[in-house]
């Protein structure tokens, strides 16, 4: 028995195929739209002066910072495309249209680079892929600038994406260490547009949050309301910006003690605690990184406060110790400390001594905040881990007590109870400035700003 050819296996296009006289008919009577030509980016002068940087590490060496490539979702859809954010912090594009592009630091004598951005440009007319190609095509992803435009917007010459492939080799930041870890290095320290784009990312947030509390009745009455919480928080972040900087973390409950549960498949309980951990990711796709812990019946039980203002306490210790010079770690340092004290007050623990309070914490206490969620992470441990803040660097300070529903080391009122409490602060001259303090953080504030939410 003869084998069928492997094309009769694959449903492709289910479109009905194209008579040439079609063909003929679609290349022809289109109006010239072209974009603007005032198109220039607001960041292009900033990209250039970062660009400059990055090239006084590598004198004489290509250097290529890649997009990134489309990854398969099911089948044939993809992951909705966002740019590597090194790529988008050095040319400033930030758009889905950015798909295989490629930016290319070519060594212009030793001490310089010049910069050629590899672009796929719109589709022709003149051609089938701008109405027939799925991945690439105008009509069914929408228009590209094409090259004139994109050297317009962001003042670097530009070539085809076709033409990388003649590329010699040289340092690719998807590949190489070094250069990968130079770039996150770079990015610690925000200048003032990118701070400014960080509390725009803020304030998008904090609306987020008050959508969720006026949400809250008809989550609670919902047989999955985490999911109810998550689609209310996300529909602000996708309005608003580009969508959220990470997936939502609605977790009531129990489930507030897993530390990422995105699963958000929970109903929500009026006697429990409610963990949302979120953030929204602006147009120029810097994010906040904000959580709350929010009692669902708009009170505190007694317990419940007792957890929350340990960790509120713990939070305070943190961001008095944010100040330039000091140890990254300082401020988790001090955190813990006080964290270790409550627990050994409560009885939980028998000393603060020793670092048996990490059964209930799990983690460090907040990292640095940008184009990433967690930014900078390619940056070698002397320049963050186990380096000295500065002025201009952006951070989360988010300590949590994670009390395991199971934790036989614990009275049985306390278990099952997850708090975190996390906020974003940028670095001054003489301390932290509290990017977020428009969402309350005390138990009473709280209290009040639910109730005048909701109306109770």
């Amino acid at each position: 028995m003869n084998e069928p050819a492997a094309a009769s296996f694959r449903t492709g296009s289910h479109d009905l195929p194209v008579s040439p006289e079609f063909a003929r008919f679609m290349t022809g009577a289109w109006s010239a739209t072209p974009l603007p030509a005032d198109i220039r980016l607001p960041v292009a002068d900033l990209a250039a002066a970062r660009r400059a940087k990055l090239s006084a590490h590598f004198p004489g060496e290509r250097l290529i910072v890649p997009a990134g490539e489309l990854k398969v979702r099911s089948n044939d859809c993809d992951h909705r495309f966002r740019p590597h954010s090194a790529y988008v912090w050095l040319t400033g594009l930030t758009g889905e249209d950015q798909v295989d592009h490629v930016l290319v630091l070519e060594p212009d004598g030793p001490h310089r680079h010049e910069p050629v951005l590899y672009v796929r440009p719109r589709s022709p007319r003149g051609g089938a892929e701008f109405y027939r190609d799925r991945r690439h095509g105008e009509f069914w992803v929408g228009r590209r600038p094409d090259l004139v435009e994109t050297e317009r917007m962001t003042g670097i010459r530009c070539e085809h994406v076709d033409a990388r492939t003649q590329l010699p080799p040289g340092r690719d930041a998807s590949r190489d260490d070094r250069l990968a870890s130079v770039l996150s290095e770079l990015r610690l320290r925000k200048d003032a547009w990118e701070v400014q784009q960080l509390q725009l990312a803020v304030d998008h947030t904090t609306a987020g949050f008050e959508d969720v509390v006026r949400a809250l009745p008809r989550a609670l009455a919902h047989p999955r309301g985490e999911r109810w919480i998550e689609g209310v928080f996300n529909l602000r972040a996708r309005a608003e910006g580009n969508g959220t900087g990470y997936e939502t973390i609605a977790a009531s409950g129990a489930h507030a003690c897993v530390l990422h549960w995105i699963r958000n498949d929970g109903p929500l309980d009026a006697r429990e605690l409610l963990l949302l951990d979120a953030g929204v990711e602006t147009g120029s796709l810097y994010t906040a990184d904000i959580t709350r812990t929010l009692p669902l019946s708009g009170r505190f039980s007694s317990v419940q406060r007792q957890v929350y203002e340990l960790v509120l306490a713990a939070q305070e210790a943190g961001i008095a110790a944010l100040k330039p010079g000091a140890a990254f770690r300082d401020f988790h340092r001090a955190a813990m400390g006080v964290i270790a004290e409550g627990l050994a007050e409560w009885g939980v623990l028998k000393s603060a001594e020793g670092d048996f309070h990490r059964r209930y914490t799990l983690c460090g206490s907040g990292h640095m905040l940008g184009l990433d969620v967690h930014d900078c992470a390619r940056a070698r441990a002397d320049a963050y881990l186990d380096g000295v803040l500065e002025e201009g660097q952006v951070l989360t300070v988010e300590p949590g007590l994670y009390l395991q529903p199971d934790d036989e080391t614990l009275p049985a009122e306390l278990r099952g109870i997850g708090v975190r409490i996390e906020d974003d602060l940028v670095i001054t001259a003489d301390g932290a400035r509290l990017m977020s303090g428009a969402l309350p953080r005390t138990p009473d504030a709280i209290e009040a700003w639910m109730g005048a939410m909701t109306g109770d």
